[in-house]
């Protein structure tokens, strides 16, 4: 199940960003840069109340500009409303209402989607609530003060937030496709890859109800077998373009990531990997997705027997933070080696939904630290007491040690690569969370 999408959108400098800050800094549920993976974080994982969704931060509405730039921020926040299940339309109670306030309450409106008019800057409630009352003249209902800078109000507008999520998105979700994220830059074969797909296979091609994201939901029926393609928009690369319009761009990736099982990133093989490729895969691996590397236009390049090594050393270098990625070299134009993608698909799948016995795992474990010692630090020794497998999609494990401060990320690695060894995983990310328990607990 995908998580709500969650827009701020206004005009430039009522706060936005902080009010963007002050969510993911205090709600966020995991941040952590991917290694080796650069990025402009103008999205966050949010939860509030046992419900999970995804913020966006946008650039500011101009409604009406010359502006290159604030024209392109325009469009890329049109295209985060359009993208979102909920809109936070931010205001500034101390610059009052003004007309560009009327002109972006109007886009909104045209939207159809559940609007929160939010007064941003409300440090003092007794002092500035008359102010608040101005607003009410936009015609969205009530207003509500906040202060993102100080924290004030935010937990009465996150309880409005999630008062407005579809609890019958969850049931419509709930089928047993397999639903595969095609990302990537422009230009990389995308959709032509979709397109071949479908005639190789003769299916009917049926719009998925309920899609409004910047995607295109299409079933393709291979086998007897129905999986969901969603093919997106690609991301720019930043040489041809401003930063402030590049960083926007990401959100129909975000979008079509958090419905996906397992997602296909596309890269053109005339150019080899990007920093974009890089930007765009770490997405997918922070979200813990089954990942497929779909080296396209390979029938362009001249080979000699060393070829695809080169180019397979050169992806896992660039990409040194998914090793686990499974790498294909096909053609969309030729359909060369298309065939695979769904043999490649359903391991990934079978993989990421891949459940083992604890019993196995903790003979793994003991086994591992057999080996190899775990790590030590002022005499005192890290201790690996159990294993057990707690969650799938992707496989999450929980090990129980005596002290956290002992753990080292190069004797996770060791632990994963003896688990990887024995299981595969091929495909899929693998989570470990640690849990201390003393000695005499044991």
């Amino acid at each position: 199940m995908s998580k709500p999408i969650v827009a701020i959108v206004g005009r430039p400098n009522v706060g936005k960003s902080t009010l963007f800050n002050a969510l993911a800094g205090e709600q966020i549920s995991i941040v952590k840069d991917t290694p080796g993976v650069t990025r402009d974080r103008i999205y966050a994982d949010i939860t509030w109340l046992n419900y999970m969704f995804t913020l966006i931060d946008t650039g500011g509405i101009e409604p009406e500009t010359n502006d290159i730039i604030l024209a392109s921020m325009r469009q890329q926040a049109e295209l985060a409303i359009e993208t979102a299940d909920v809109i936070i339309f931010l205001v500034d109670v101390r610059q009052g209402l003004v007309d560009a306030d009327f002109k972006v309450a109007d886009m909104l409106r045209r939207s159809h989607k559940p609007i929160l008019l939010v007064v941003n800057k409300v440090d003092n409630f007794d002092k500035f609530m008359p102010d608040v009352y101005e607003f009410y003249n936009l015609g969205l209902g009530d207003p509500i003060p906040v202060s993102g800078a100080s924290r004030l109000g935010i937990g009465d507008m996150l309880d409005e937030v999630i008062s407005h999520f579809n609890k019958e998105d969850a049931l419509e979700e709930e089928d047993d496709r397999p639903r595969i994220a095609i990302i990537g830059k422009p230009n990389v074969g995308k959709s032509s890859l979709v397109n071949k797909l479908l005639g190789e296979n003769r299916v009917i091609v049926s719009d998925i109800a309920g899609t409004t994201r910047d995607a295109v939901d299409t079933e393709i029926i291979r086998n007897d077998k129905a999986y969901i393609f969603i093919d997106t928009a690609g991301l720019r690369r930043k040489c041809k373009i401003k930063e402030e319009i590049e960083r926007f761009s990401i959100i129909r990736t975000v979008s079509a990531v958090e419905r996906a099982d397992v997602v296909i990133l596309m890269i053109d093989a005339t150019e080899g990997v990007t920093e974009q490729d890089a930007k765009i895969a770490g997405i997918a691996h922070e979200r813990g997705k089954g990942m497929i590397v779909a080296v396209n236009k390979w029938d362009l390049i001249q080979k000699d027997d060393k070829t695809i090594y080169k180019f397979t050393k050169d992806i896992r270098e660039k990409l040194a933070f998914m090793p686990y990625a499974e790498l294909i070299f096909i053609s969309a134009e030729t359909g060369q080696r298309l065939p695979k993608i769904f043999e490649t698909i359903d391991a990934v799948i079978e993989n990421h939904a891949l459940r083992i016995q604890t019993g196995v795992l903790n003979e793994i474990l003991s086994e591992a630290v057999a080996m190899k010692q775990p790590p030590a630090d002022k005499g005192k020794r890290l201790r690996l007491y159990y294993i057990t497998q707690v969650s799938v999609k992707p496989p999450t494990f929980v090990i129980f040690i005596n002290d956290k401060e002992l753990t080292h990320f190069s004797y996770t690695r060791y632990i994963e690569n003896r688990i990887r060894e024995t299981f595969g995983f091929r495909g899929t990310p693998i989570r470990f969370i640690y849990r201390e328990r003393k000695e005499k607990d044991r």
